[in-house]
């Protein structure tokens, strides 16, 4: 197996823009100014991915989880160490909405096709093909809005897989879903690893997709802090990270509250 994300001392910064005012009204009284303002989202990150891997990164809010996934996909570029990945990378972002363009499924699938120039002709086949796979093809010429949270999300990946993307992203995949979206996600990321595509989940809902992973990896306040199996993951402290471990038993409906 080949390396087809590397990821070598990562670490990003970004301007505090909180600190920076706070900073800019006491320059204003006393003429003082904050040494830095500057906030670091990751911190000297490093690991890498083998081709067909499904890797879980872990990770409570603001842990820099998306900061990561925005570096892989080459949305965003690191301060410091760099991200080398084999393959074109599709990102499912956690708002599914965000990614629609087309007023139908179909359309939305040919957006991408005719930005990478591919031949008219052959859009047809392809888009008939990423329906089918991604089990849309109820919905063909539906409005893609109007579309459930699962559903657009397998559209979301119906058009990564017409570029051929071999490593997808998901970012918080299991947001606002209910329990029958979270199911057809599932089984879209169970079918990418029958196909042999490199996976990468982030999110903090461990009990909904870490029986799916390989490796498990937890980011906290922008450091890593865990790499590993999910068997091991699961036997580190997960709530000092912020994370909540899946493996709580409840007996009883006096149980069913997160304090």
């Amino acid at each position: 197996m080949s390396k087809v994300v590397n990821i070598v001392g990562v670490s990003k910064q970004f301007r505090n823009l909180l600190e920076t005012a706070s900073s800019q009204a006491k320059t204003n009284k006393s003429q003082k100014t904050n040494s830095t303002g500057m906030f670091l989202a990751l911190n000297n990150v490093s690991f890498s991915i083998e081709e067909g891997e499904t890797v879980v990164i872990g990770g409570a809010n603001g842990s820099g989880k998306s900061v990561l996934m925005s570096i892989i996909a080459k949305l965003s570029v690191p301060t410091t160490g760099y991200v080398k990945t084999k393959g074109r990378v599709g990102l499912v972002f956690q708002d599914s909405d965000m990614q629609i363009l087309g007023e139908t499924p179909e359309e939305d699938i040919a957006f991408g096709l005719k930005n990478l120039k591919i031949p008219k002709k052959e859009h047809p086949q392809i888009i008939s093909d990423m329906i089918n796979k991604t089990g849309l093809f109820e919905r063909c010429g539906f409005p893609a809005r109007f579309l459930s949270g699962g559903e657009k999300r397998r559209l979301a990946v119906a058009g990564i897989l017409a570029l051929d993307s071999p490593i997808i992203i998901f970012d918080e995949p299991y947001a606002n879903l209910d329990y029958e979206g979270i199911q057809q996600v599932n089984a879209l990321i169970a079918l990418l690893q029958r196909e042999h595509r490199t996976i990468i989940i982030l999110t903090h809902e461990l009990e909904k997709c870490l029986a799916l992973a390989d490796r498990f990896l937890v980011l906290y306040k922008g450091k890593l802090v865990f790499e590993g199996t999910p068997e091991e993951g699961l036997k580190k402290p997960l709530e000092t990270w912020k994370i909540k471990n899946p493996l709580t038993q409840y007996t009883s409906w006096r149980d069913l509250v997160w304090l």
